[in-house]
């Protein structure tokens, strides 16, 4: 018996180029000023077909939204998505609570650190990671008014030295 000529093995090669498209739909700018951000997680969520349609087309909005652990799962509240246009009877519900998706380790870390006074779980951006529907969502301490005032100096300040460095040039 002659012996059978084996293919060489094929290579397979990661394409290194491909790179992943991040496409944003909605932005809680709300919540950088009234919150102190402490840490921020990026999570999955379950949605249904026609919240994905209407989001592709840029309809949702995160303001009033915030996000809390039930029975070791997360949840968000709040997070309006407007109806598809061409949905039909099956459509979702704008405001329903929604699930996020994250690991165990994160869940429990976030309901520990969040049981400390003044934290809370706040979103900041929902977006597109590919074809993959994500959230940004960050714990967060409420600031005070004092707080709000301080940052705004600082941001006034900061543009104001920007300014006559560019006119000195």
């Amino acid at each position: 018996m002659a012996k059978k000529e084996t293919a060489p093995a094929k290579k397979i090669e990661k394409k290194i180029d491909e790179k992943v498209r991040y496409k944003t739909i909605a932005e809680n700018r709300r919540a950088r000023h009234e919150y102190e951000v402490l840490d921020v997680f990026e999570a999955g969520i379950v949605l249904a077909g026609t919240e994905v349609k209407s989001m592709r087309q840029g309809r949702a909005n995160l303001a009033d939204s915030f996000a809390r652990v039930e029975d070791g799962e997360m949840w968000l509240y709040n997070c309006h998505i407007s109806p598809y246009d061409h949905g039909n009877r099956f459509n979702h519900e704008p405001a329903r609570k929604r699930k996020l998706l994250m690991h165990d380790k994160e869940i429990s870390k976030l309901k520990s650190r969040m049981q400390e006074k003044g934290l809370t779980i706040v979103p900041l951006k929902l977006y597109f990671k590919g074809n993959w529907a994500k959230i940004d969502i960050a714990l967060a301490r409420g600031k005070q008014l004092w707080d709000k005032r301080e940052d705004t100096a600082k941001r006034d300040s900061k543009r104001q030295i920007e300014r006559i460095v560019k006119q000195a040039r």
